[in-house]
């Protein structure tokens, strides 16, 4: 990679920005060349996405300078930032769902001004995806696309508008392995074409599979710049989180209790009205965490939703502690101590216009000691807020702070922290249904989540775990159970099975007989 002075696109000097109470960027220094993708990692909250919000000019520094192409430049709105070449994808899609594909990419082109020729742009933008391996009807809706393919526009729409350095937000948080190893190629073929791309992520593994260089960000400051070839994971997980980090979870060896929750025979139908789930039989004992495997789409969502009453089972019956709970709704689970982290922190998890305190008590407000006769005692919402940011190491200037406003592994941490720790009175949940639950979060914050499971697993709760990432299934797991197309392909235990047979159980290219429970 040539960093010759000439082959800078991007350099930030000195950048400072603060807001209340949070010193975010604190002279930070950056530069992006041409022909490179430069990996900013860091934990969530260390500043990364504030500092590519300021090159994008969603915010103004207080401090510091920005050249583009040795130029110096000051961008005052995403517009400037367009029309200087840089393009950002954010971790949240901000697309149109009821618009067609074609629809997103050219909203805001300043041309043609009286007669958008739709055909023409439609054939256009179906030649850039195809220059970079991608398939995508320009005329369907964003509704009803995939994730991996709504992100394919987003990339489109600052492509198509003439972007040579791009920003990827955490691209990955929402794609199927498969999916990212093809976004992967995709960006190795825009380096090649000589664009910079500034790919934000706390993904240790990523950062190896496509940066050229990697820049460590803590607390707000540059710790480190480096190439990959002087780099190594636990160098990286040092900077990142200011200790050593272990990779192997030490998980104590525990005898299973008596069964939690039992699902017989379970049928359930998807959003669509299509069958989702057919004929699942599953147990979840106390003291066991029970792994959920499978690709994106064939199931899960739909199987949690009915582990915690958010669904309704159109045949076979689900039991929760000997007592039979089918299609109850979801307060006769929250009442039998289930608790549920949902796959959406900010969609399902949260009200994030609302403050750290109220939701880290949204799903008990109504039970003392929160509320009596139907009126909030705000003294002890504050009071339980209080003493779960502790425990849960929350980053938030107070508890009194917009849930907005955190970063999204802080945000992640207070659905974490009500679910596990907000029960009235401090009750150990009966049942945690986790559902990706380390989505999004950095390596330290990986860490933390993984060690608490395996905690409230000693403390007896059952543990019901959904994940795509394998090597986190097998190192929680006590049992891992595939699912494929709504069906459970079958039971196995880790240290008795491969990644290459769950795999295989995966695609539906192989079934077993399940372990009894």
């Amino acid at each position: 990679m040539d960093t010759s002075p000439s082959k800078k696109l991007v350099e930030m000097r000195d950048i400072v920005k603060s807001f209340p109470g949070v010193l975010a960027n604190d002279h930070v220094n950056f530069t992006l060349y041409r022909g490179e993708i430069h990996a900013l990692l860091g934990e969530n909250g260390a500043g990364k996405t504030t500092l590519m919000n300021i090159l994008y000019g969603l915010y103004r520094p207080d401090e510091g300078k920005i050249l583009v192409r040795g130029k110096p430049v000051k961008i005052g709105s995403p517009a400037d930032a367009l029309h200087l070449g840089i393009g950002m994808v954010h971790q949240h899609f901000k697309l149109i769902p009821p618009h067609t594909v074609v629809e997103n990419v050219i909203l805001g082109l300043k041309s043609p001004r009286f007669k958008l020729d739709v055909g023409r742009a439609a054939h256009e933008i179906s030649d850039l995806a195809s220059r970079y391996g991608w398939k995508i009807n320009p005329f369907a809706r964003i509704w009803q696309l995939s994730a991996g393919e709504k992100q394919m526009v987003e990339i489109l729409k600052v492509l198509y508008h003439g972007a040579d350095i791009l920003i990827l937000d955490e691209p990955t948080s929402v794609l199927t392995p498969q999916e990212t190893r093809g976004l992967f190629e995709s960006l190795k073929k825009m380096r090649e074409e000589g664009k910079g791309i500034v790919f934000i992520t706390h993904k240790l593994e990523e950062v190896f599979a496509v940066g050229n260089r990697v820049t460590v960000m803590r607390k707000g400051r540059v710790v480190a710049t480096m190439s990959m070839e002087k780099a190594t994971r636990e160098e990286l997980a040092r900077l990142m989180v200011g200790r050593p980090v272990l990779f192997r979870l030490e998980k104590e060896s525990v005898e299973p209790g008596r069964p939690v929750l039992q699902l017989e025979d379970v049928h359930a139908l998807g959003e669509k009205g299509v069958p989702a789930l057919r004929g699942i039989t599953l147990i979840v004992r106390e003291r066991e965490v029970l792994g959920i495997a499978g690709v994106t789409g064939n199931g899960q969502l739909e199987l949690a939703e009915v582990a915690t009453g958010l669904r309704k089972v159109t045949h076979g019956r689900v039991v929760v502690d000997g007592v039979d709970v089918t299609n109850k709704g979801p307060r006769a689970f929250i009442e039998k101590g289930i608790a549920y982290i949902p796959a959406e922190r900010q969609r399902e998890g949260l009200v994030i216009g609302m403050n750290v305190a109220e939701n880290l008590v949204l799903r008990y407000y109504r039970y003392e000691p929160f509320s009596r006769r139907a009126v909030i005692n705000w003294r002890m919402v504050d009071e339980n807020a209080e003493k779960l940011v502790r425990k849960f190491e929350i980053v938030t200037p107070n508890v009194r702070e917009t849930t907005r406003h955190l970063s999204g592994g802080n945000q992640q941490k207070v659905v974490v922290a009500r679910e596990l720790g907000g029960r009235p009175g401090g009750k150990t949940p009966r049942l945690v249904v986790a559902m990706y639950p380390t989505r999004g979060l950095d390596v330290g914050a990986t860490e933390y989540v993984r060690k608490t499971l395996l905690r409230y697993r000693e403390m007896g709760s059952a543990i019901f775990l959904v994940s795509e990432d394998l090597e986190e299934i097998f190192q929680l797991s006590d049992r891992i159970a595939v699912i494929f197309e709504g069906q459970i392909m079958g039971v196995v235990r880790p240290s008795e099975t491969s990644y290459e047979e769950v795999g295989l159980m995966m695609a539906g290219a192989k079934r077993l007989e399940e372990i009894p429970a």
